[in-house]
C-alpha cells in the first residue's frame, strides 16, 4: 500500500490539507498526518483544531512514497522554518521520490532548489518564488518528474486525484472522481 506524509503546521489551510487527505485516503492510500508541532494539536489559519497522527519527531520518514505540504500562511513559512522537514524533503528530491505541494507551499520547493528546468505553479503572488523553475503555469495542478504542484483551494480535489494517479494508476483516480460526482 502506498503511504504519504501530510504535514501540518499553525496557519496550514485546512481545505487544502484535508481534502488531498480525504481523496488519497478513497484511493486505498495510507496517509499519516504528522504535526511539526511539539503536540498533534494544529490549528489552521481559520482556527480549525485537528489533531494529527504523530509529531515530526516520532515520524522516520524513510518509509513513505510521498511527502505532501499543503498552503496557507502563516502555515507555509512555518514547514519552511523547519530543519526536520527540509532535510527530509532533501533527501526525497535527491532520490527520486515523489513530492507534492498546494497553494503557497511550492515556494518551498523553489527556495530548495528543487523546481530548477522544471515547470511549476503556485498560489498567484507567489511567482517569484519558484526560484529556477523552467516555466511557470497556471494550470491547476503541475506534475513535472517527481514533483507535483498546484495552485490551491480550488484544485485540491483534482491534486488528490493526480497524486492518486502518480501513487496507483489513472483507472483508480477516475474511480474515485466518478464515486464523488465530480464527473
Amino acid at each position: 500500500m502506498s503511504k504519504v506524509y501530510a504535514f501540518l503546521a499553525d496557519g496550514f489551510e485546512e481545505t487544502e490539507a484535508i481534502a488531498v487527505i480525504d481523496v488519497l485516503l478513497r484511493g486505498d492510500i495510507q496517509v499519516k498526518t504528522v504535526s511539526i508541532n511539539d503536540t498533534t494539536k494544529v490549528t489552521g489559519v481559520h482556527g480549525i483544531v485537528m489533531m494529527a497522527d504523530q509529531t515530526i519527531e516520532e515520524t522516520d520518514m524513510d518509509d513513505a512514497d510521498m511527502l505532501f505540504l499543503p498552503g496557507g500562511v502563516p502555515g507555509t513559512p512555518n514547514l519552511a522554518a523547519n530543519e526536520k522537514l527540509t532535510n527530509a524533503l532533501i533527501k526525497y528530491n535527491q532520490s527520486g521520490k515523489r513530492i507534492a505541494a498546494i497553494c503557497a507551499a511550492p515556494y518551498i520547493l523553489g527556495e530548495l532548489g528543487f523546481l530548477k528546468g522544471r515547470e511549476a505553479t503556485v498560489f498567484p503572488g507567489f511567482e517569484d518564488k519558484l526560484e529556477g523553475a523552467k516555466e511557470y503555469t497556471r494550470a491547476g495542478v503541475v506534475t513535472d518528474g517527481h514533483i507535483t504542484t498546484a495552485r490551491g483551494m480550488g484544485v485540491a480535489i483534482d491534486l488528490g486525484l493526480e497524486l492518486i494517479s502518480l501513487l496507483k494508476d489513472k483507472e483508480l483516480a477516475d474511480e474515485v472522481a466518478k464515486r464523488i460526482q465530480l464527473v
